[in-house]
């Protein structure tokens, strides 16, 4: 292994990025994880081992990709075929799109944008007419929503601003599941092969009594919760700033890339 774990060019190329009509773009992504992530520390330090988090991060992922699949499928108007692992979340997934009726364009889902000026690429999930408003809709499996997350969607709505003059806003589309406590009203979420309990600190008083509780969960049930965030700019040129440091910190292969002088 080389330089940060990359084992040669070729390798950091198809980690870090993609080959565009024969132009190599850094990944948006891969540019947004030079970012400290304090909730991902305290998930490791919560464990007994990195394995243990690394094991469970894998199974959370596939987890949150065949969810993540599945919502996209009902977005454009497929019929796919839900596992029952997930089925509480697109359960829930469907009614609140029936109040919501979030339209999409299926030449979007799941496509290549790049950004010439600032040399940089991304994939969107989709872009998405809300409420009259055309955005880019990002789909998130997450416990929560993170402000990190504005740092990604705002490259791609910097990407496509030019190429669609409409484009006024980003939205995040976070699907999710747990259990409730029939006693004290705390959540269970099983995600990964982990199961963790989540107390309502909005009901200080009855802290102490969610915690020392005998809990008795209910069915899975879905959560689903939709955020619109209109003021991209100040978000990009946070992920501008980014960018600037995965750069200082990649350097040596950039150059070997022929992206940095």
């Amino acid at each position: 292994m080389s330089l940060f774990g990359y084992k040669n060019i070729e390798d950091f190329k198809e980690k870090s990025g993609y080959d565009i009509d024969g132009v190599w773009f850094p990944r948006v992504s891969k540019i947004v994880g030079i970012k400290s992530k304090p909730a991902l520390y305290y998930f490791y330090a919560s464990l007994n081992s990195y394995a243990e988090g690394e094991r469970i991060k894998k199974i959370s992922a596939d987890e949150g990709t065949r969810l993540h699949e599945a919502v996209q499928a009902i977005l454009v108007g497929d019929k796919p075929v839900i596992a029952k692992d997930i089925a509480p979340a697109v359960k829930t997934f469907r009614e609140f799109n029936t109040n919501h009726s979030i339209e999409v364009d299926p030449e979007y889902i799941e496509k290549r944008v790049v950004n010439y000026k600032e040399r940089f690429a991304g994939t969107i999930d989709a872009l998405a007419l809300i409420d009259g408003k055309l955005g880019v809709l990002d789909i998130k499996t997450s416990l929560a929503i993170y402000r990190d997350y504005n740092l990604q969607i705002a490259a791609y709505m910097a990407a496509l601003k030019d190429e669609l003059k409409d484009l006024e806003t980003k939205w995040i589309l976070r699907i999710d599941q747990h259990r409730v406590c029939k006693m004290c009203g705390a959540k269970l979420r099983e995600k990964g092969g982990r199961k963790k309990i989540k107390f309502d600190w909005s009901k200080r008083t009855s802290i102490v009594f969610q915690k020392s509780c005998k809990h008795e969960w209910g069915p899975v049930i879905g959560d689903v919760e939709l955020e619109e965030f209109p003021l991209w700019e100040e978000d990009y040129k946070g992920f501008l700033g980014a960018k600037k440091l995965w750069e200082w910190e990649n350097q040596e292969w950039l150059k070997k890339v022929g992206y940095l002088n």
